[in-house]
């Protein structure tokens, strides 16, 4: 099952993996083709769904060499519940796709644990995007040795790569952006593209959450601003003077669950583990997609990003373009503020470890006062840090300040050495 925000590719990225592997696929879109609905309902047993599926498609099923892709499941979820009996029925292959499954799966009781894998999509990263826009493998690896080694870029490169981070600030990595770039090089079509998946995902707020899609619209339309904000955390007030946290948090929930936005939760204390020092209800709220964000500013600031206008504050959008590629990557996001020793825009885990990562879109990327304090302070025992600006690759201390665009190279690692533990017996 493939998982993720609407307009991200999962339907097509089963349906090229059906025409890579000579497979026969038989399709039923529980949106498009509502009819589908109807087939599994009633339906005795698994043989009986088979044949009513053989008699949709019009055509023999062939054991072994045929993909049944069930799509856009979250208007059918109850197709769950069949999923057991098919895999053990064990004739053919399964797919299923759609999404703010993380919503409409919440109620399904018999989610086949071990039956069925499932693989969240993301929005194309930025190594994902040079690639599609003709940056060849042998750049690429070019850059990864530098981050590797910890050595300077070559300049001429390094320039031309950082021209493209801000392009992808503007495009975002939404498939059908990404190509419409690609097709035409028009940032006007561009933006039409973007406008239209916000619109989807305007309708899906209305369609699939009828009690709270007022504050829910309202809040995701406060992103941007909220952003550009002083402090960039989300502030309830502006969405109403007497809000309180507790009574709109499903709100935000929902928004995390559809994949339409990335919360990162502020921490008590750079300690691990995070998660228990997270502070629930002091957060940022960044788009599940830098562009869709770029798409929601108004005054032509994608003109003003290509130029490298430094008269307007890229923070927001550089640290948007930061959380959803690390969310990506597989890290949970957190971010660490107090009002003695300020704010550190993230705050990474690894290896029980924590790196604090400073996001900077201007020329003084060396002022970090209070990266600096967590450096300093030894009760915390934060043994390095970096630093992702405009700048190339240098150390000075414990300090890695590395170019944005290297952040394509931050993957967490799940820990794989062995835990063993051998009982004292009596």
């Amino acid at each position: 099952m493939l998982t993720g925000a609407r307009q991200i590719g999962k339907t097509y990225a089963i349906r090229a993996y059906a025409q890579r592997a000579g497979l026969q696929i038989v399709e039923m879109n529980f949106i498009l083709q509502p009819e589908t609905r109807l087939i599994p309902k009633g339906a005795a047993n698994v043989q009986e769904l088979l044949l009513r599926i053989s008699a949709y498609a019009n055509q023999p099923l062939q054991p072994g060499k045929t993909l049944i892709f069930f799509d856009e499941v979250q208007d059918y979820p109850d197709i769950m519940t069949w999923v057991k009996a098919l895999v053990d029925e064990g004739s053919f292959l399964y797919a299923l796709s759609g999404s703010l499954l993380g919503i409409e799966l919440q109620n399904i009781r018999s989610i086949p644990v071990g039956y069925m894998d499932e693989y969240p999509m993301y929005p194309l990263d930025f190594e994902e995007f040079i690639h599609n826009i003709g940056v060849t493998p042998e750049v690429i690896r070019a850059i990864q040795n530098a981050w590797e080694q910890q050595i300077p870029v070559d300049a001429y490169i390094h320039e031309k790569i950082i021209r493209l981070f801000n392009l992808y600030l503007i495009v975002g990595g939404m498939p059908a952006v990404v190509q419409k770039y690609v097709d035409t090089n028009d940032l006007q079509h561009v933006i039409r593209e973007q406008q239209s998946i916000l619109s989807l995902y305007k309708k899906d707020i209305a369609r699939y959450e009828k009690d709270g899609k007022l504050y829910i619209n309202e809040i995701f339309d406060l992103i941007p601003s909220e952003l550009n904000a002083k402090n960039k955390r989300f502030i309830l007030k502006d969405l109403n003077e007497h809000i309180k946290f507790s009574r709109h948090e499903n709100s935000f929930v929902w928004l995390r669950d559809a994949d339409m936005a990335l919360p990162t939760y502020n921490v008590a204390e750079p300690r691990v583990p995070l998660k228990l020092n997270e502070l629930r209800n002091l957060f940022k709220l960044f788009q599940n997609d830098v562009g869709l964000l770029a798409s929601q500013y108004v005054g032509g600031i994608q003109l003003q990003i290509l130029q490298g206008a430094v008269c307007i504050n890229n923070g927001a959008i550089y640290e948007n373009a930061v959380a959803q590629e690390l969310h990506a990557h597989g890290w949970n996001l957190y971010y660490f503020n107090s009002k003695k020793q300020g704010e550190v825009d993230f705050l990474l885990e690894q290896d029980g470890e924590i790196i604090p990562l400073e996001i900077k879109s201007g020329k003084d990327y060396q002022r970090h006062v209070a990266l600096t304090n967590l450096l300093a302070n030894d009760e915390y025992g934060i043994r390095r840090a970096i630093v992702l600006g405009n700048n190339n690759i240098e150390v000075r201390d414990n300090i890695l300040y590395a170019p944005i665009y290297m952040t394509m190279f931050l993957h967490y690692r799940p820990t794989d050495k062995p835990i063993i533990y051998h009982p004292e017996l009596p």
